[in-house]
Formats: C-alpha cells, structure tokens, sequence
C-alpha cells in the first residue's frame, strides 16, 4: 500500500501556518486538486485563519492552479481569514500580473515580510 505524500510542507510561525510546496511544477490536474484539498483541509472550521503560501521553490505554475488559489482565497476570507503569497519568481508573478490575479492577493516578495505584516 502506497503512502500517501503530502504536496505540502507545513508549519507554524506566531499563529501564522506557513506552507511551502513540495513540488516545483504545479501542472497537473490531479496534483492541483490534491494541493486544493489539503489546503482546504488548514483552513475549514477555523476563523480568523492566518495563511501564508510560501512560493520559493515552485518554478512553473498552471492556470488551473490560480483557479484553486482564487477558491483558497473565497474560503479564507468567508471565514475572515488572511491569506498572503510570497517568494513569487518573476515569471509567475507576470501571470498574476496578467491575470490581474495580483490585485486581488496580498503579496510579499519574502516569507519574512509577509509575516511582518500579519503581526503589523
């Protein structure tokens, strides 16, 4: 029986659940909604949440995958959560300008400033 391997690394700062991805390519239909799950999963049933997607280590990112960041992005503020990106690399963050997807999230060029701001 296979183990089932998270597509997340996920952890705790001050309150702030800081999640990186595993992989550096979310291209993939099933991988994209396997990630939209276990994000789902930190966020359902908690107000106020406090998220942070951690971008460092992804290089190529699908259209699919910003359809899934914007349902986060719904679920995290019907709870009056906060969601921020960060370590967004340049290619990528020209799709979220593009897609004017980077006036609707918060977004930081490093992890640090965005927890900064989640304390500010």
């Amino acid at each position: 029986m296979a183990e089932e391997q998270s597509h997340l690394k996920v952890r705790d700062a001050d309150g702030v659940k800081v999640v990186e991805f595993a992989e550096r390519k979310i291209l993939e239909e099933l991988s994209i909604h396997e990630i939209g799950e276990e994000l789902s999963r930190l966020v359902s049933g908690r107000d106020d949440v406090k998220l942070l997607l951690c971008f460092k280590n992804v290089e190529h990112l699908s259209s699919a995958a910003l359809g899934m960041l914007i349902n986060l992005n719904k679920l995290v503020n019907e709870q009056q959560g906060r969601l921020k990106l960060s370590d967004i690399s340049p290619p990528i963050f020209e799709v979220f300008k593009i897609t004017r997807l980077n006036r609707l999230f918060s977004i930081y060029g490093t992890a640090g400033e965005a927890l900064a701001d989640f304390s500010g």
